[in-house]
């Protein structure tokens, strides 16, 4: 899309006198304000042109409209000319574009700019604080119209991202069920990956600002949530449930937009928190194969590869850290499950085993530049976060592999030694991480890996003399 046309300057108008600059910028008032009329005029034609319909409403933005309008859009992002449009009530205006228009342009475009004009703080508090217009924003989630949903989610994003109002759209959305149906809506069936990842970030917020929501909506779908009707919401909505359609919007998005990758595995990281997430993952239709097979397929196939580099491994570390956490509390929960058998999962723990060895390999490089950066508090800071995100990382994938280590047979391990996942430098590198905390699960492979391979058992002990006092 082409840029929007500089905004228009008060210049002439200042030179009659007119004292006509928005605060200390150089736009018009009298523009703006000519703008806001004109738009109350579309909203409310006198007579009908060729872009109205039948019923006296504009489908359709004329051109010489719809680019002053984007010019407004563009000069929103200034606070003075927020707060310009604030004190003309232009949030009200809006309002009756949502009530009244037919052209999805022009409902785009007004979300925008009150999305512009709600990264403002005291703006934002009075547009989440007006339950009216709060009730019509939530609606615009049921909107056909993919660019209105995006800038809707932005909006919402923003709001639910200041502190002083996030409790107010939270309850708000609470005591709106189809909101979840909308939400739900998008997420299993758009393959739009912008709005996808946007729409993600809210769900992803909403979860982790309030957990009685979330549980709200992981019981959502076994009855039928009734909200108000909304003209163009989409038509005889199925009974969603929420996993599936995380799993769908995942799938959707993993190929385009690593970012949004991360969001979605975080949401599903959330559900794990509770115990009936879990269950809902766990006890869907399919036992839970189709999270299972997915989050498998991100670690072994395409997430810290054996041809990346092992810095690649600084980079996914929010999203490996989310992946292994469900997969960890989904092989806790249902070890009975056909996917969980280890004969389907030694390429898994040779996963596991890689990113333990690529965290190394980090970890090494950490220490060189923390003695190159000693005098300088910025790179000690940042640092110190990247060590931080890589131990939750280690930690987690640690859990995971002590607990699968502990389920493989003889038959499992001969197979994992035949692959190439179990050779002395992985089994040493998985020692050396899971000691001394994992120490019973070491024990355990030991006494296993005796029977499949004595020489690599005793190799090992040499290496860890502290087992070999327990043999």
């Amino acid at each position: 899309m082409d840029r929007n046309p500089s905004p228009p300057s008060s210049e002439a108008e200042e030179e009659e006198g007119g004292g006509d600059a928005v605060g200390n910028t150089v736009y018009s008032k009298h523009w703006l304000f000519s703008i806001l009329t004109r738009l109350i005029e579309v909203i409310s034609p006198e007579k009908t042109e060729p872009t109205v319909s039948p019923e006296g409403i504009q489908t359709e933005l004329d051109e010489e409209m719809e680019n002053d309008i984007c010019k407004v859009w563009d000069m929103s992002m200034d606070e003075d000319v927020a707060l310009f449009l604030q004190e003309f009530n232009a949030p009200d205006i809006f309002m009756g574009v949502f009530a009244k228009s037919k052209c999805p342009r022009l409902t785009e475009i007004c979300v925008g700019i009150l999305g512009n004009m709600a990264c403002f703080q005291d703006i934002c508090m009075s547009i989440s604080k007006d339950e009216n217009l709060g009730q019509v924003l939530l609606q615009r989630l049921c909107d056909s119209d993919s660019p209105t949903l995006l800038e809707t989610s932005r909006l919402l994003l923003t709001c639910l991202s200041q502190p002083e109002v996030a409790n107010v759209w939270v309850e708000r959305i609470r005591e709106n069920p189809s909101v979840y149906d909308c939400v739900c809506f998008i997420m299993s069936s758009s393959t739009n990956v912008e709005l996808l990842v946007k729409v993600g970030e809210v769900v992803d917020k909403l979860f982790d600002l309030d957990e009685e929501l979330m549980l709200n909506w992981i019981k959502n779908g076994t009855c039928r949530s009734v909200g108000p009707s909304v003209d163009d919401s989409p038509e005889e909505l199925p009974d969603f449930k929420i996993v599936p359609c995380i799993l769908e919007a995942a799938k959707q998005v993993r190929s385009d937009n690593p970012e949004g990758l991360d969001v979605y595995m975080h949401i599903l990281q959330l559900l794990t928190t509770v115990d009936e997430g879990i269950q809902a993952i766990v006890q869907a239709p399919d036992g839970g194969k189709e999270t299972w097979s997915l989050l498998y397929d991100l670690v072994c196939h395409e997430l810290c590869q054996p041809d990346d580099p092992p810095i690649i491994v600084q980079e996914q570390k929010t999203v490996l850290a989310s992946i292994l956490s469900v997969l960890s509390a989904m092989f806790a929960s249902q070890t009975e499950q056909e996917y969980t058998k280890m004969r389907k999962n030694m390429p898994l723990i040779g996963s596991l085993i890689r990113i333990l060895q690529y965290m190394e390999g980090c970890g090494k490089r950490s220490v060189d530049n923390s003695k190159e950066s000693e005098q300088e508090e910025t790179g000690r800071a940042d640092l110190n976060e990247e060590d931080f995100h890589l131990k939750i990382l280690k930690d987690i994938c640690c859990e995971l592999l002590s607990n699968m280590l502990q389920e493989l047979t003889k038959e499992n391990t001969l197979e994992g030694l035949h692959q190439g996942h179990l050779n002395e430098q992985t089994c040493s590198c998985a020692f050396q991480n899971l000691l001394p905390l994992y120490f019973a699960s070491v024990e355990s492979f030991l006494e296993v890996l005796r029977e499949a391979d004595q020489t690599l058992a005793d190799n090992l002990e040499k290496r860890f003399p502290s087992l070999k006092v327990h043999a």
